[in-house]
């Protein structure tokens, strides 16, 4: 089987995730996505201005203070309510773009990836497949939610942190001027004193943050794919409740899920201990940043070189700058935890991007392509194991539309897995598979699928449950004779849990009543139902579905009656062969055992023979000769 492996694909990065996420802002990507840029870029303007307006506040009414200027200072508190609304609103203007962008983004980077995922058999192919990728449901649900929320809250911290830092850094080196001292005798004048404290400051914090914190990102990526192992076991065992219940293996699951929360217990200390670190770091900042200014500017201030005004507006504009300055420091731990989903995001689109890939390869799939009069054609048809091996080899087989036949052989010769070969969801291989041309194909696997919602969805499955009528609904279940539900097509309840093996398999076969399929593949359909229910259903499959073709895939004797070819799968050392096919004519009374032999053991084109007649007829089963 051909793998997506970790060699045939580049490290997922960032650099991996936006080439994935760029795409909403390119051209064919939603026409809101730049107008939504270019608002926020305008609003962070705004609010930088409301920023210097309150600084410039500041340095006002603190002179006025200390000139006990009463009326000024009356008046400078009522201009403080325009400019606090003023803050107010564009804030919220600010929060309201931001989140709708993220929303967007995400609404996109999900149909993305959901395209992607649920196309071509992919969810099934990549959990076969080997790569980094483990958890996709987790990837697209909370690593993408992640990976588009963060970098636009990061986008705008940044750009305001440069345009806050270049616009503050001015004020400081008017208000701060600079500053005279003596060292060894030498007078020394440091211009923009204030500037250079801010920006050795910075560096100091930024550096210890990056030396503390630099494992913060490889155990915050631990802990989510830890979370997304753990949540998986949860939700597996929830689905499999019953089985769990039912063999009394509770001490076991529960051995097994506290094994797993064991790791994300470990994964949180690692993130516990890092934010810990980085936490000392910021806190420290914090505290530091706002009196510092204050120590600095207490020497001019003395002298009367500075006015309070100026030193209150100089500490202002100081906390400003050394927060533009750090903003690394401060958004360490979001960042670290934004690369990490960024980078699982990544992994999984690389892995379905080599799927693509390969599909484009011939060497190593199976083809596929469109017959004109054959319902179903292999040709040469190899099914290979994850390892490369063939499960099943040379595989030559056409089955004529109407015709009925039954794949049978031993447990473990590869029958389903070349059932999910026919249908497209397992293409590691050699060979080629066609399908009649137009041809609707279902395939009724044992553990039919029962999807979330109403029993109206659950029947109409996978057509949307508007597609049909409430009548044929009904029709359909009195069919497989569950009429009993059709009073409930509207209920949504637990079908999966609730509803017993063999109601299962009728709600299958109320499918393909309700479907009408040309091609029929039934892949043990039967098995859990009793010989009784099996042949009544058989033989309403025939009646209903005359001109369908059907390829069951079953062990029981019994249902060789409802077939008119019998194939066998003989296991071999280089995979298993169609090593026998039996064309069905009962005797005159007697139904259900293959009388002739069509072509003989060991031949391994597996043909329908020379002059096979295509009268509807003439594929009438045993069962409804009778």
């Amino acid at each position: 089987m051909h793998q997506v492996t970790a060699a045939e694909t580049p490290t997922p990065a960032v650099r991996g995730f936006w080439q994935l996420a760029r795409g909403f802002w390119a051209r064919g990507g939603p026409p809101l996505s730049r107008m939504f840029s270019v608002a926020l870029l305008l609003i962070v303007v705004l609010g930088l201005a409301a920023s210097y307006g309150m600084n410039v506040w500041y340095r006002v009414i603190f002179d006025a203070l200390q000139s006990r200027e009463s009326g000024t200072v009356l008046s400078l508190s009522l201009l403080y309510l325009p400019l606090l609304a003023g803050s107010v609103l564009v804030s919220v203007m600010q929060l309201c773009l931001r989140m709708s962008m993220q929303r967007r983004w995400r609404a996109w980077l999900n149909q993305r990836l959901l395209d992607r995922w649920l196309r071509d058999g992919r969810c099934y192919q990549l959990d076969l497949a080997g790569g980094a990728h483990r958890n996709p449901e987790c990837r697209i649900a909370d690593d993408a939610r992640i990976a588009t929320e963060a970098p636009v809250d990061l986008a705008i911290g940044l750009t305001t942190a440069v345009l806050s830092a270049a616009t503050f850094i001015v004020v400081l080196w008017t208000v701060g001027g600079a500053v005279t001292f003596e060292i060894a005798g030498a007078a020394v004048t440091v211009p923009g004193f204030l500037v250079v404290a801010a920006a050795i400051y910075a560096v100091l914090a930024s550096g210890t943050m990056f030396l503390i914190g630099r494992r913060l990102i490889a155990v915050s990526e631990h802990k989510n794919q830890a979370e997304a192992e753990y949540r998986y076991g949860l939700t597996r065992l929830r689905d499999n409740a019953e089985g769990v219940a039912l063999l009394g293996g509770e001490g076991e699951e529960r051995r097994g899920a506290e094994k797993s929360f064991h790791a994300v217990f470990r994964a949180w200390r690692d993130v516990c201990h890092q934010s810990m670190r980085t936490t000392v770091v910021s806190q420290t900042s914090g505290y530091i940043a706002p009196i510092l200014p204050i120590i600095l500017c207490a020497p001019k201030f003395l002298d009367g070189a500075l006015t309070l005004g100026e030193v209150m507006q100089a500490a202002s504009a100081f906390v400003l700058v050394q927060s533009a300055l750090n903003w690394m420091v401060d958004n360490y731990p979001r960042l670290a935890e934004w690369v990490a989903s960024a980078r699982r995001v990544a992994a999984l689109d690389v892995s379905l991007a080599a799927l693509t890939r390969a599909d484009a390869t011939p060497a190593g799939r199976i083809e596929r392509g469109d017959h004109p009069h054959v319902a179903l054609r292999l040709r040469d048809v190899s099914v290979l194991r994850e390892d490369g091996s063939a499960l099943v080899a040379g595989a030559e087989l056409a089955v004529m539309p109407g015709e009925k036949l039954l794949l049978t052989g031993a447990a473990g010769t590869g029958k389903s897995t070349l059932v999910r070969a026919l249908a497209g969801a397992w293409p590691w291989g050699r060979g080629r598979i066609e399908v009649r041309a137009g041809a609707k194909l279902l395939v009724l696997p044992q553990r039919p699928y029962l999807p979330a919602g109403s029993l109206r969805r659950v029947v109409s499955y996978p057509d949307a449950g508007d597609r049909h009528s409430a009548g044929e609904i009904a029709a359909a279940l009195h069919k497989v004779d569950l009429g009993h539900l059709a009073t409930r097509l509207d209920e949504e309840a637990p079908g999966d849990r609730t509803l017993s093996g063999g109601e299962k398999q009728r709600l299958a076969f109320a499918r393909v009543f309700l479907l009408r399929p040309d091609i029929v593949v039934l892949d043990e359909a039967t098995a859990a139902l009793d010989l009784v229910s099996q042949e009544r259903l058989m033989k309403r499959l025939l009646h209903e579905l005359r001109d369908a073709t059907v390829l069951s895939v079953g062990h029981r004797p019994e249902l060789a009656a409802f077939h008119h070819r019998i194939v066998t799968l003989v296991p071999g050392a280089r995979g298993a062969t169609l090593a026998s096919d039996l064309r069905h004519r009962p005797e005159p009374g007697r139904t259900g055992r293959p009388r002739e032999a069509v072509r003989s053991a060991g031949d391994p084109c597996l043909l329908p023979p020379h002059g096979l007649p295509r009268r509807r007829d003439a594929f009438e089963p045993a069962a409804l000769q009778g």
